[in-house]
């Protein structure tokens, strides 16, 4: 099994309408997505185009949600995560079970309408990492 491309880093803000115009007026992104909720992961998300890959912009949907906790020890939010591409997500998840990994839940469908799941940061250098299987059709 082989990790395959970057296709986004999550990035956890207090609010996406906020961060918006940084992304926008700053980085100078063109391609910035309409904001919607994903309520089954507790988020409202919004993509910002990059010419090689996405940001995730990703806000909590209440206080039970897992953005919440990490903004309680990051106000003013950053880096939550990084995703990468797997052609096929169930030989992807009995890999890493193989190799002794923690996984946070079962697959079960991301924002980009794939499946998906989280490995612990503990198992991966320290960094919170999501493995997506690939979109069909391309990225």
């Amino acid at each position: 099994m082989h990790l395959g491309r970057l296709n986004h880093v999550g990035v956890a803000t207090p609010s996406i309408t906020d961060a918006i115009p940084y992304w926008r007026d700053v980085m100078g992104a063109t391609g910035i997505g309409e904001p919607f909720d994903l309520p089954a992961q507790g988020v409202k998300v919004c993509f910002v185009d990059t010419p090689n890959t996405q940001i995730e912009l990703i806000e909590p949907l209440g206080p039970e949600s897992p953005i919440a906790a990490f903004l309680q020890k990051n106000p003013a939010g950053g880096q939550h995560h990084l995703c990468y591409e797997v052609p096929d997500i169930a030989e992807a998840k009995a890999w890493f079970e193989e190799q002794g990994a923690r996984l946070l839940g079962e697959p079960r469908i991301g924002a980009h309408g794939t499946p998906i799941f989280f490995v612990h940061p503990r198992d991966m250098g320290g960094v919170l990492t999501e493995i997506m299987e690939s979109p069909r059709g391309g990225h």
